[in-house]
């Protein structure tokens, strides 16, 4: 049988409701990677996921115990003088908290409006399965694969990833293949065929403040005692000025302009400022550093955002107390160039020389990864390219992103091949967010693209 675009697609409306339920089952596994009371059901998740691969024809599928959770590996390898592709996928999801802002229950997905309702549904499940599908398509279709597949994902990728950052430069030759395959991205609009060539990189870390040796009374000590909370807000007001610029020295050493031709393609990219403001950021201002447009700004620029604060006392009623300690959740983003290391040891020595009178910080790094750029010439991209545009019947796109995706920077450090990143989420899927949605067509319509890659590509 045929493993042409309009077969698969045939192969995939023809199993449409068996696809469904089955990623249903994956998704009512509340795999909460972050939190110590979901380690059991992590767990789940990833053995729900190897049996997938074995139903779907994959073989010397393993179950591989780490510090904490479990990777999955996988793979085909019967096409002598074919290409070697590796999907990468993982199967945690971040909390669902605030569970009230939520229409429908986090972990029961929903489909409604054309949209499928449910923690982990687009991030990363929902486009995790669809590489399982498109290989099952394949193999029904044919009996065999046109290329050969190894599959590597992980459980702890909303939580740094450091388990899988350990795997792959200690399995080189266990994971070499020509190129990875990922789709955690998204379309840059509905219908546009999209492939994701840049990624910003992060630094996540703690900061907290230590001030006086207990909570005092701040009738008492008011004026006189050093403040934990207001201490880490003016170290945090310092680090960032009014126009979105980071004020810590030598962070923008080595950040590159997009080339001309960059700056040109996404200027041409269907864009609405006011719609964005409104629809997506949902505010009564674009923020930023003046004179960056929107997409240099998310794309192309380094950021500082504070994703937290905590201390003192914040129960109803009231407690006149100056607190002794406070903590702030606090990531930078970096683009290509910048080294996760050398920016750690600047804001380090930044925090040491700015804490106020009075306030010891110490701070503590969670996580660090690079950003990249993927060379949109090499082949198997090519092929991505014109496949998408086969598939949704325009011409693909390249864009970056604004997120990241550490794995990509170790397969391209540690395996030294590029990843392709087709996704097949939309810009407004609330990823992290109450009501996280995957669009139900976009569901399947990666499972026959997906396919529709692999035979291209292998054959």
């Amino acid at each position: 049988m045929s493993s042409s675009l309009p077969a698969i697609q045939s192969w995939v409306d023809a199993n449409s409701q068996r696809l469904l339920d089955e990623l249903f089952a994956l998704i009512r596994i509340p795999s909460v990677s972050t939190l110590p009371e979901h380690k059991d059901d992590v767990a789940r998740a990833a053995q729900f996921t190897a049996d997938a691969l074995r139903q779907a024809g994959m073989e010397n599928v393993e179950i591989i115990p780490t510090d904490r959770h479990p990777l999955i590996y996988a793979d085909w390898l019967h096409a002598p003088g074919k290409p070697t592709v590796l999907c990468y996928g993982h199967y945690d999801v971040q909390p669902p908290d605030p569970l009230e802002l939520w229409h429908t229950p986090p972990f029961e997905p929903t489909v409604r409006n054309g949209n499928i309702y449910a923690r982990g549904a687009v991030d990363d499940k929902g486009q995790m399965y669809m590489h399982i599908k498109a290989i099952e398509a394949l193999k029904s279709l044919t009996g065999t694969l046109p290329l050969n597949i190894k599959f590597l994902i992980e459980g702890e990728e909303e939580i740094g990833g450091a388990s899988i950052a350990k795997y792959v430069p200690e399995h080189k030759e266990k994971l070499k293949a020509d190129v990875a395959l990922v789709s955690d991205t998204a379309l840059y609009a509905d219908g546009i065929p999209t492939l994701c060539i840049g990624l910003r990189g992060l630094v996540y870390m703690e900061v907290e403040a230590t001030g006086p040796a207990r909570d005092l009374h701040s009738g008492l000590y008011g004026g006189a005692a050093p403040n934990a909370v207001f201490g880490l807000i003016e170290l945090l007001a310092k680090a960032k000025n009014a126009d979105g610029v980071i004020q810590i020295p030598g962070f923008y050493n080595g950040v590159a302009e997009p080339a001309p031709a960059e700056l040109e393609s996404w200027s041409s990219l269907p864009f609405n400022a006011d719609e964005y403001r409104d629809n997506e950021v949902g505010s009564t201002a674009i923020t930023g550093e003046p004179g960056r447009s929107v997409f240099e700004k998310t794309w192309s620029r380094p950021t500082l955002e504070v994703h937290g604060i905590a201390g003192g006392f914040t129960g109803a009623g009231s407690k006149t107390v100056i607190p002794a300690k406070a903590l702030a959740k606090v990531s930078f983003r970096l683009v290509p160039n910048q080294d996760p290391a050398a920016i750690v040891a600047l804001i380090k020595e930044w925090v040491a020389d700015n804490a106020p009178t009075g306030i010891q910080c110490e701070v503590r790094v969670l996580g660090a990864s690079p950003g990249l750029i993927v060379n949109p010439d090499h082949p198997a991209i090519a092929v991505a390219a014109d496949v998408f545009a086969e598939s949704l019947g325009r011409k693909t796109v390249f864009i970056r992103s604004g997120g990241s995706i550490p794995i990509v920077g170790d397969f391209a450090r540690h395996l030294g091949i590029p990843t392709i990143l087709m996704g097949f989420g939309l810009p407004d899927d609330g990823l992290h967010s109450p009501n996280e949605k995957f669009k139900l067509a976009n569901y399947y319509q990666g499972i026959s693209t997906v396919a529709y890659f692999l035979a291209r590509y292998g054959g």
